[in-house]
């Protein structure tokens, strides 16, 4: 009966996949100009000479003790700088910040509001973290709920992470990159949570007063077609049929028209090798602004880099952020337990066990389960 049920569940979907008809983009949100799907956007990458560098951000976040009430969190950012495969040394900032983050809920204006505190690490690196009062969300806020359900503190807690990165990475564009460098982050431009257009703007105006490219490439997309196929596969149906799978390019997809998210959408294929396509931005401002050449020279950068064995087609930079920044959980247990002392000195260990308790009965039967 299990056999049979797989072959009904597997024959059906293949029946709902239907490539028959790969629709045309869809961008569910207002706010976006889709461009239709033709053959002759498929751009390809030539490869010339450049001496635009390249700096690759991002973050990482792990809570290290929660509860319904609050939430303590280690967050780490790095970014480094390449030349094409070329890494360059940076004399000037921090390649990498950590600092810990409390969230807790609290009663005012009759209703329940998570407000963040930042520690750093270090007080040099103070300079390139969020504001305290961009950290207070209510918990209705509907750009942070879950359908009808109040908004998670813990989800709540890893937005300093990332106004983090945003505010970081304007250090990086004043300190370390020049005109026509480009600047990479983890993810897509899309401002998404409340307040975090403050830091995306002053992101932005550096770059476009230091003349460097502000843009952001995700690891995964979920865009889909007016058929329901998803965007990058039904695109990658089309470079197949006209026989391009095996040219390096990008594809104009989208632009963006909202406050929330300046950014020309481009899905890219980085290397020949590659088995996958991208989602790649661009800062909507900046790339008007940017010849058809200029852009092949800011793509031809980003494949260069994206030639390692380990991911061919993924930028290194990216890879190597990714690896730096990532919170281990050998790290975690440390730091817990340092955090836990410090509670029992207090005598207040009773009083946050209450709490954590709340929450943690599935981690003990996870446990049981072994």
């Amino acid at each position: 009966m299990l056999g049979e049920a797989v072959k009904k569940l597997i024959w059906n979907l293949n029946k709902l996949v239907s490539e028959e008809e790969i629709g045309e983009p869809f961008l569910s949100r207002q706010g976006y100009r889709a461009y239709p799907f033709n053959v002759n956007y498929f751009k390809p990458i030539n490869m010339v000479n450049s001496k635009r560098k390249l700096a690759f951000i991002d973050g990482g976040n792990c809570e290290l003790i929660g509860a319904p009430n609050f939430s303590i969190q280690l967050n780490r950012i790095y970014f480094n700088i390449f030349q094409g495969k070329r890494r360059i040394p940076k004399t000037t900032i921090p390649e990498k910040i950590e600092f810990f983050s409390a969230t807790s809920a609290n009663f005012r204006k009759d209703q329940i509001y998570f407000d963040t505190s930042i520690f750093p690490m270090t007080d040099e690196i103070s300079k390139f973290l969020p504001r305290a009062s961009d950290l207070s969300f209510s918990s209705t806020d509907r750009r942070l709920m879950i359908g009808t359900s109040r908004a998670d503190i813990a989800r709540v807690a890893s937005i300093g992470r990332r106004f983090a990165e945003w505010e970081y990475a304007k250090h990086i564009i004043e300190n370390e990159l020049d005109e026509g460098d480009i600047l990479v982050m983890d993810g897509t431009l899309r401002a998404a949570f409340t307040n975090e257009s403050n830091y995306a703007k002053e992101a932005y105006k550096v770059a476009i007063e230091k003349g460097a490219i502000y843009s952001g490439l995700s690891k995964t997309s979920r865009l889909y077609t007016t058929t329901g196929l998803s965007l990058l596969g039904a695109l990658r149906k089309l470079a197949n049929d006209f026989k391009i799978e095996s040219i390096w390019y990008y594809y104009p997809v989208a632009e963006s028209l909202s406050p929330e998210h300046k950014a020309a959408i481009f899905i890219v294929k980085l290397n020949d090798n590659s088995q996958r396509i991208f989602r790649y931005e661009i800062n909507a401002e900046q790339v008007k602004l940017l010849s058809a050449s200029d852009i092949n020279e800011v793509m031809c950068q980003l494949s260069i880099n994206s030639s390692d064995v380990s991911f061919p087609g993924y930028p290194y930079g990216l890879i190597d952020a990714d690896y730096n920044a990532r919170v281990r959980h050998e790290e975690v247990e440390t730091y817990r337990i340092m955090l836990m002392t410090e509670i029992s000195k207090l005598g207040s260990w009773p009083k946050f066990l209450r709490h954590i308790q709340s929450k943690d009965a599935h981690g003990i039967l996870n446990f049981l389960r072994g």
